[in-house]
């Protein structure tokens, strides 16, 4: 390599269903030495709190891995764990790890019954570890349960009418009357939790947790009336318990309702989760020596401008005049004006007409193919 030579910086999210972002990247990266281009390239795989990210994380500023034995979604017991970074100031946790979907079989699905209760146990361990930061990417859950899991680990109670405590899970909670924080982990005063979040979905409504994610986590038509009705109920529950709205953030139905949960009852701060990730692992400093940035994930569309990675790295590289390209399994037809103003060239990957499983298995080699026709681009123009 010399001087002259372009600097390529490859930031992909995750292929859901097909690669992790690191393998994606690292696709990418064959393909652009494949090409014709004399070029460097720099792997930046990126996460925005989706299923990945605290990985991501760890193996960006390193840390120590700790496991426990938690409860899945349905209360079996597994090992799931978090890390340890800033010198162990603070604990990353994946809520995929421990109430994750891809925990469960497809015919198991049950976001009635599903808690997020693992995902507490270990928040609780971080804060016996003497954590003052927790920081909890939502991505990926099967829960919709408002975060009454986590919460009923770290020590809320939930009641009703008649005083009987009831489980921490929709189905139970159908009828829940009152929230008791008084044994809520005193720790928590001293420690701050940070929830990353992947979408800008409110709470309620049709575009909320329960409408938008309830389906995807196994729920019928008439389960998605209940658990909109449920989350209504802790709604009003939490707001004349502490002031605190849980339908109040623009993100607050990430992972159903549990990013919600956490900020009324627990004084979580939800962020975009791409911003803090690209902040945490020092994106703009990668930035600094790079001519072209490629970035993409499956599909880029009308969801990517609501906060998506992608969309967080092309307005970084675009606000520093450095030319963006957004690779996908899938576009849209005609894509919005904001997408294509967003990205300076939106490309889909895929060379054949397929099914959605030959898609799948063949994006690592699309993503290779389609980076050295990159590359040979940019060799022709320069």
């Amino acid at each position: 390599m010399n001087d002259n030579d372009t600097h390529i910086l490859i930031a992909p999210n995750a292929f859901k269903h097909s690669l992790d972002a690191a393998d994606a990247a690292e696709a990418l990266a064959r393909g652009f030495g494949q090409s014709q281009l004399p070029c460097k390239t720099t792997c930046f795989p990126i996460g925005d709190g989706g299923d990945g990210t605290c990985q991501l994380i760890r193996l960006a500023l390193g840390g120590r891995f700790v496991e426990h034995t938690v409860q899945d979604p349905l209360g079996r017991s597994i090992t799931a764990g978090y890390s340890l970074v800033h010198d162990g100031r603070t604990a990353v946790i994946e809520m995929a790890d421990a109430s994750g979907i891809r925990l469960l079989n497809p015919d198991a699905l049950d976001p009635m019954r599903a808690s997020s209760y693992g995902t507490g146990q270990l928040v609780r361990r971080a804060l016996e570890e003497g954590v003052s930061h927790v920081v909890i990417g939502m991505g990926g859950s099967a829960t919709v349960d408002g975060g009454c899991g986590i919460l009923q680990a770290l020590g809320a109670r939930f009641y009703d009418s008649s005083g009987h405590e009831l489980a921490g899970y929709p189905a139970a909670l159908e009828n829940v009357a009152r929230i008791d924080l008084g044994n809520l982990d005193p720790r928590l005063a001293s420690c701050r939790i940070t929830v990353l979040c992947d979408v800008n979905n409110p709470l309620l409504g049709a575009a909320g947790a329960a409408a938008v994610f309830g389906p995807q986590k196994g729920a019928t038509d008439a389960q998605v009336t209940r658990l909109e009705d449920f989350l209504r109920r802790l709604d009003g529950l939490s707001r004349a318990l502490t002031g605190r709205s849980m339908s109040e953030s623009p993100h607050s139905g990430t992972a159903g309702g549990a990013a919600a949960g956490l900020y009324a009852l627990a004084g979580a701060t939800l962020v975009p989760g791409i911003d803090f990730f690209l902040d945490m692992t020092g994106f703009d400093a990668a930035l600094d020596k790079a001519d072209w940035v490629v970035t993409g994930e499956g599909s880029l569309d009308s969801q990517t401008l609501g906060g998506k990675g992608p969309m967080g790295v092309a307005q970084r590289a675009r606000s520093r005049r450095i030319p963006v390209i957004g690779l996908a399994g899938k576009l849209p037809l005609r894509p919005e004006e904001s997408l294509l103003e967003a990205f300076d060239v939106l490309l889909a990957i895929g060379n054949a007409p397929s099914s959605l499983a030959e898609a799948f298995a063949h994006t690592e080699a699309n993503l290779e193919r389609t980076a050295c026709a990159v590359g040979n681009l940019i060799a022709a123009r320069r």
